[in-house]
Order: C-alpha cells, then structure tokens, then sequence
C-alpha cells in the first residue's frame, strides 16, 4: 500500500539567513518557494482524503486525522476488536484519513459483540472469511463515470482495497499514460513521498484519478483534459518496476475501478 505522508521538507539551518547576515541574491524566493510547495502539499493531501461530501451516516464515523482504531473504539464505547471484525480490517493500524468506519454492530449481531471468548470466535470461522473479500472491496456507483484504460499493458496486481488501493498496469518505460476521464489537472509534480512522478486529475466533485510512477509528466496543475488525452509516460520513478500506478477515488475513497473501465 502506497503511503499519502508527505516528504520532509526542512532547509539546513546554514541556509536561513539571520536579520543581521548578509541574503545571496535570490536567496528569498527560494525560501518562498519552499513555503509554497509545503502549503501545496498539504492542500493536496487535504484533496485526496476529502473529496466528496458524503455524510456520515448512523452507526458509522470518518476517520480523522491523527486518530487510531483505540481512540475510535475508546469514543464510541466499543471494543478495538468489534471494530476490526464490523469492517473486516487485515490491519488494525491501516486506516486512512476520510475511510468510513461501522462503529455500530450490524443488524441480529448485538449479543455477539457484547459477548466474549466463545461466542468471538465465530466471525473468524470460514463461512464470514468468504465475504470479507467483499466487504473490503469499494465500488463506485454504477453509470457514475465511465473510463478508458489510462495505459496499454498486464495488468500486474489488482485492487484489493487493503493492501493495494489500485491496480498497477506493466510495459515498457515511455509507454503513453492517458487520462481515464476527461477532467481538470489538480495535480502534477513529484512532492508526494511513494508516488514518484505523479498526476491526479480532477473528474468532478466525486471522482478524482491518480497516476504514479511516471517517468515524464506532460500536464500542468489547473490544466483541462480531455478522456484519452496523454498526461504522462509510463515509468519506474520511486518504484522497484517499471509500470502505471492508478487509482480511482470516489468521495474520498479508492475504489475497484474494475467496473469503470471497459474489458480488455
């Protein structure tokens, strides 16, 4: 799972000129610049985990920033343990900023989660592990957006919505990334820790799309494009193999973008 954090981005105390020092020329807007891209980060991050306004809906909570399963449970009067089995978590400690949590047993299993030992241990027999899989798996509504394969290539690994939150399509490097819908460029730049030479492009108030890995981007931030459009060459920056990273966000979320793109 690729990370959101963003890099470090800190000037050596010998750079920061004192009142007294004598600046470099140019020395200012470079200082300024660093400030812009921190603040360019962190409005971009805020775009990745809030895009969208769904609303909470009863019996469940949006993850916030800097929470842990613990402090969650410990808020909504309930067990870390509930909280993993009602959301099917392989990773307590894999919750993104903007998921959306059940923190309400779900309906006919109230005596289960209030109860201990033996009557715990039958959510982890097979029959439940069967619907896990599904459970994780985030599909955007039907008919919402349609999308073309943002790259001609194998389709290397898939969505799983734990541990992969989007499927990473392999080729050679050079190989054209295209816009999987039309859209506005929210993003272009490599200032995203674990994504390389990244796109994101805005679809509408719901969908956004994200390309990682690139090796040459071709786009700029507030540009408009079109479905099909080149934005970027495959590549293998800040990754061990050569290949385009994409994923499909709705409302904040990554989900399956199997059900948006066309067969191949």
């Amino acid at each position: 799972m690729l990370s959101l954090s963003a890099p470090t981005l800190s000037a050596p105390a010998s750079q920061i000129p004192s009142v007294a020092s004598a600046r470099p020329p140019g020395h200012g807007p470079r200082l300024l610049g660093r400030l812009g891209m921190c603040l360019c980060i962190v409005l971009l991050l805020a775009l990745l985990s809030a895009c969208g306004t769904t609303k909470v809906q009863p019996g469940y909570y949006r993850v916030q920033s800097g929470d842990t399963l613990t402090q969650i449970a410990r808020k909504q009067g309930t067990s870390v343990s509930n909280l993993v089995r009602w959301n099917s978590l392989s990773n307590s400690n894999a919750i993104e900023v903007g998921q959306m949590l059940r923190v309400q047993a779900p309906g006919g299993q109230a005596s289960a989660s209030s109860s201990s030992g033996k009557s715990r241990a039958k959510p982890a027999a097979s029959p439940p592990r069967a619907s896990t899989s599904t459970a994780k798996r985030r599909t955007a509504p039907p008919g919402a957006i349609s999308l073309v394969w943002p790259a001609q290539g194998k389709v290397t690994r898939g969505y799983d919505g734990s541990g992969s939150n989007g499927i990473v399509i392999s080729n050679s490097s050079g190989t054209p990334v295209v816009a999987a819908a039309g859209g506005t460029v929210a993003y272009s730049g490599s200032g995203l820790r674990g994504y390389g030479h990244l796109v994101i492009v805005k679809h509408n108030a719901s969908f956004l799309s994200i390309y990682a890995h690139n090796s040459k981007l071709l786009v700029k931030e507030g540009q408009s494009v079109k479905q099909g459009q080149k934005i970027a060459e495959m590549g293998n920056s800040d990754s061990k193999q050569v290949g385009l990273y994409f994923e499909l966000r709705y409302d904040g979320q990554a989900v399956d973008p199997a059900g948006t793109l066309p067969p191949k």
